[in-house]
């Protein structure tokens, strides 16, 4: 991150309000780095996890939305645990990803929503994650057809992998949860 001074009144209020409006109060953070030093994956975003909550306490929605960390986050909660003031960053990063779908910014990681959509699709579908169907619709959207390839044959023979999906009960009921999928979702 470069070394730019920015106030409050440069960046987007109605971010802000958003935000708070999403359950997420920026606002109380003070900086003190518990996040960012207790995340296990910080070395992989472009930002750290308080850089992420102090640009968006000052507004900087475009930045923000343009930014890998948004998509890599593996929202395993550590920051959350560790921030003083439980702002729910984990939280923060899915109310920003929910903002850039709806803006239509192109993901800084476009594999990342792309694999979201064939695990929700296989959920819906078969009720669960049908391991060997998620992997065919994933690698069919993405294109990256051998990338990981040893790796799918070595789980697929050491029986990881199933051919076909297992039956589950229940299934009318996750059906009707996505029957609402097209509506507006509110936290």
């Amino acid at each position: 991150m470069s070394n730019t001074t920015i106030s409050p009144q440069q960046g987007n209020k109605k971010f802000l309000q958003k935000l708070e409006d999403m359950g997420v109060d920026v606002q109380a953070c003070y900086q003190c780095g518990r996040c960012s030093a207790g995340c296990p994956i910080t070395e992989f975003f472009d930002l750290t996890t308080m850089e992420v909550v102090r640009l968006a306490a000052y507004g900087m929605e475009e930045r923000l939305l343009e930014s890998k960390a948004i998509w890599l986050c593996a929202a395993c909660e550590t920051c959350a645990t560790r921030c003083p003031n439980d702002i729910d960053i984990a939280v923060l990063m899915d109310v920003l990803r929910e903002l850039a779908l709806r803006k239509g910014v192109t993901p800084a990681e476009p594999r990342i929503p792309t694999f979201h959509q064939c695990f929700l699709s296989s959920i819906e579908h078969w009720g669960r994650a049908f391991e060997v169907g998620l992997i065919a619709g994933y690698k069919m959207r993405s294109g990256d057809f051998t990338g990981d390839m040893k790796l799918g044959m070595k789980m697929f023979s050491k029986g990881k992998l199933s051919l076909r999906p297992h039956p589950i009960k229940g299934k009318a009921e996750i059906k009707k949860i996505f029957s609402g999928k097209g509506k507006e979702y509110e936290r």
